[in-house]
């Protein structure tokens, strides 16, 4: 079992391939930071072979049930603390747990949790499945990279609804200038003051888009651009969950790659007029 989509297509993807089967806790579209497990799948929690989660305080509504779940003797892989986790600025005990936005590490967590199956399971499939998966996400960050590359330097500039991309910022060189809320979950609230503050920022610096989350209607994404200027677009990306089923961006990879051409279109001065 996986705990979120992003994890549940990656996991899938190598139970597939070896012969196994695997399950996703989380619907796509539900917020990781609140969602709360029901009786059945605190049950299938205990049962699994292995739990991938993300950690790093991703899955706050399910604490209880993974600590209940890990001291019944569930084996619990949380990925998120094996892969150098980066640390919101000024707070150093408090880890970003948006490690997806780097392919580079999720390709590491890809033979993870092969590697960790092939333990669970005594069968080394697992893992030169976990390698094959692993590859194709290096290759399909090449793509991701030429995309975001094809912005100018200077217009690198990223304001989103809230602490979400510190990560492709840091590998795939861009700034963040600033959030609608500031923090790692989509829980907390900012103040009229933050709002207004925030708009001047957009202002200043002339940034034509605010990056808002596809999953949660963008109410205060939308209430800054309106503050800052009629040329402010409000541009939805998967943040933390992936499309629906069947679609390109129903899988990890083609949610950063959907991602990565939102950002660049909305960014290039031809495609956003800035």
């Amino acid at each position: 079992m996986a705990t979120t989509p992003i994890l549940g297509d990656i996991t899938s993807q190598i139970t597939a391939c070896a012969g196994g089967t695997s399950i996703t806790l989380m619907p796509n579209g539900a917020d990781p930071h609140d969602f709360a497990a029901s009786s059945r799948q605190i049950a299938q929690l205990e049962s699994a072979t292995l739990v991938v989660a993300n950690g790093l305080g991703l899955e706050a509504g399910l604490t209880n049930a993974l600590t209940s779940a890990r001291a019944d003797g569930a084996n619990i892989l949380e990925v998120g603390a094996r892969l150098d986790p980066m640390y919101f600025p000024g707070t150093p005990a408090t880890p970003d747990p948006h490690v997806w936005f780097d392919m580079s590490r999720m390709a590491t967590a890809t033979e993870l949790i092969g590697a960790t199956l092939a333990d669970a399971t005594g069968d080394r499939r697992y893992l030169e499945c976990s390698q094959k998966v692993a590859t194709r996400i290096a290759t399909a960050e090449e793509q991701v990279r030429q995309t975001l590359d094809s912005v100018p330097v200077d217009k690198r500039i990223l304001i989103t609804d809230h602490d979400a991309l510190s990560y492709l910022a840091a590998e795939y060189g861009y700034r963040i200038a600033g959030a609608v809320v500031p923090s790692s979950s989509t829980l907390a609230e900012p103040s009229s003051a933050d709002l207004a503050a925030l708009a001047d920022q957009v202002r200043a610096l002339g940034v034509p888009a605010i990056f808002s989350n596809v999953a949660h209607p963008g109410v205060l994404a939308n209430a800054v651009a309106a503050e800052a200027g009629a040329r402010v677009s409000v541009v939805p990306l998967y943040v933390e969950s992936l499309g629906a089923t069947g679609t390109p961006e129903g899988s990890y990879i083609g949610m950063m790659q959907y991602d990565a051409k939102a950002i660049a279109d909305a960014l290039r001065p031809n495609a956003a007029g800035s």
